[in-house]
């Protein structure tokens, strides 16, 4: 329990000001980074019309998100944001993935990480909005149905970065103070594994399905 909240920070001085860096969560993140770059090299070193193991899952997840990012936008924006989408959900699963390993945690635990994406999100939705309507017709519609609706509209927008980031931060921190909670109280015994299991690969798998298809949405509302 001693270690719930504790930090290890790196704080650089920079012209009068602090720059922390939460170490932990950046080593955790270079680690599903190098891990993915190591399964794309995996599953495209030998591609064959048979394919091995990590061309196999590989295949299965561009085919899948593809096929999800063309059912909510034409193919012409599917192919130019469906790598996108697709890094995005590799990301986020193996990231919600690496604390079932013993002394690794989850990137997406911390605020920084889920909140960065949703901007990422946000930024590249509104993007693809205004070069699809140009940006006279994508700022009008802020004013509608009524003009004065337009702060309203646009407190709407901002609240969807909130929204997709605090969902998987708080399914994925709420999880890890649960089994730390239970861990304590039956000295890592009996339900640790199960939860940690369950809250690692089930609920680390939906939420990082869910954070993505919400991102495949909002582009999609842009362009149309």
């Amino acid at each position: 329990m001693e270690e719930l909240g504790k930090l290890h920070q790196l704080i650089i001085p920079v012209f009068g000001y602090n720059m922390t860096f939460n170490l932990e969560l950046i080593v955790m993140t270079w680690i599903v980074i190098l891990s993915l770059l190591l399964f794309g090299y995996m599953a495209t070193r030998k591609r064959s019309i048979l394919p091995g193991p990590f061309q196999a899952v590989g295949e299965l997840f561009v085919a899948h998100l593809f096929g999800l990012a063309e059912d909510a936008m034409d193919e012409k924006l599917a192919k130019q944001y469906g790598p996108m989408i697709c890094a995005l959900f590799m990301f986020l699963v193996l990231s919600n993935w690496l604390g079932i390993i013993p002394h690794l945690e989850e990137p997406t635990k911390d605020l920084n990480t889920t909140l960065s994406l949703g901007m990422m999100g946000f930024v590249i939705a509104h993007y693809a909005g205004i070069k699809k309507k140009g940006f006279k017709v994508y700022i009008t519609e802020y004013f509608q149905p009524i003009f004065f609706m337009m702060p309203l509209n646009l407190i709407g927008e901002l609240a969807k970065v909130v929204s997709i980031s605090f969902r998987i931060f708080g399914n994925i921190m709420g999880g890890s103070i649960i089994i730390m909670v239970i861990s304590y109280l039956t000295y890592s015994i009996i339900l640790p594994p199960f939860l940690n299991a369950f809250f690692g690969l089930f609920v680390g798998t939906i939420q990082a399905f869910v954070f993505t298809m919400l991102t495949v949405v909002y582009i999609s509302v842009q362009v149309k």
